[in-house]
């Protein structure tokens, strides 16, 4: 699913009278997730999942090409973990 499908499906389900506000919502939502994981909050919604910065230790990896060994620097990256119900409506 692409942002513009994403946008058309909430207008629908929201009951917005013109895409751009689901559009609005959808980036303001973003905005917010962007704004908390920068400042190393975690994002819970609750039957959905949570959101959280975890931090990557420095690894030695091998670049498959050229069997050349390489380092990997440490690194802090956003990850998600899906809820309970998320994972029951999968099922």
């Amino acid at each position: 699913m692409t942002k513009a499908e994403l946008i058309a499906k909430i207008a629908d389900k929201a009951g917005f009278e013109h895409k751009s506000d689901a559009d609005k919502a959808l980036t303001a939502t973003i905005d917010a997730l962007r704004e908390a994981l920068v400042a190393g909050d975690t994002v819970t919604l609750t039957g959905f999942g949570t959101f959280k910065v975890v931090s990557r230790a420095a690894r030695k990896c091998r670049n498959p090409r050229t069997k050349q060994e390489m380092d990997v620097p440490a690194c802090k990256v956003a990850k998600f973990t899906p809820g309970k119900q998320l994972k029951d409506s999968i099922q």
